[in-house]
């Protein structure tokens, strides 16, 4: 499917934007799988002549106190509303994404392959303050929505994976990021 040349603009009213977490550890069984989203987050694409994108074409924003826990799988019992508010609470704080010094996260994107059925993105993915490249795997499906998957692991943004129980839970290093959109022109 083409996407028509022009700008558009994507976020949470139009799609979503999901994380998810899996624990390790030799305590592992203790701890959940984690599907967090982002409720505010929002970004532009500048599409070109053959679905092609220039650099810094495509931006995103991610408000970092917009991220909430959608479920919690695995784990010894039931994640609980308390459970939810903790770890929101740690994710919020600064030893993981530090929301009060570095309230959002942003992406810029540097770089683009392929057309609208498989695409990779490059670009340059800001997580409290530190910058360093990441690409996007994704594409147009035939209902015109734009899906895409890209991994992040935590400690190349200096981020320090959650762990407790003096190391023996502890999230692992990489994130597994996806998304569904619609592009709606922008005005």
């Amino acid at each position: 499917m083409a996407v028509s040349t022009g700008k558009y603009r994507f976020g949470n009213d139009v799609g979503w934007l999901r994380l998810r977490t899996e624990r390790t550890g030799l305590g592992r069984r203790a701890g959940h799988d984690l599907l967090l989203e982002a409720t505010r987050w929002s970004g532009t694409a500048t599409i070109g002549a053959g679905d092609q994108l220039p650099a810094g074409a495509v931006t995103v924003e991610v408000e970092v106190a917009s991220l909430v826990v959608r479920e919690g799988s695995g784990g010894i019992k039931p994640l609980t509303d308390h459970d939810r508010q903790d770890i929101v609470h740690q994710l919020r704080s600064s030893k993981l994404l530090d929301a009060q010094r570095h309230p959002t996260i942003t992406f810029t994107s540097t770089g683009f392959s392929g057309g609208a059925e498989g695409f990779e993105l490059t670009g340059e993915l800001t997580i409290a303050g530190t910058t360093e490249t990441v690409t996007v795997s994704g594409a147009v499906g035939t209902d015109d929505r734009v899906r895409g998957t890209a991994t992040v692991r935590q400690t190349r943004w200096g981020v320090k994976p959650y762990s407790a129980f003096l190391g023996a839970l502890k999230l692992a290093d990489d994130v597994a990021v996806s998304f569904d959109t619609a592009l709606a022109p922008a005005d």
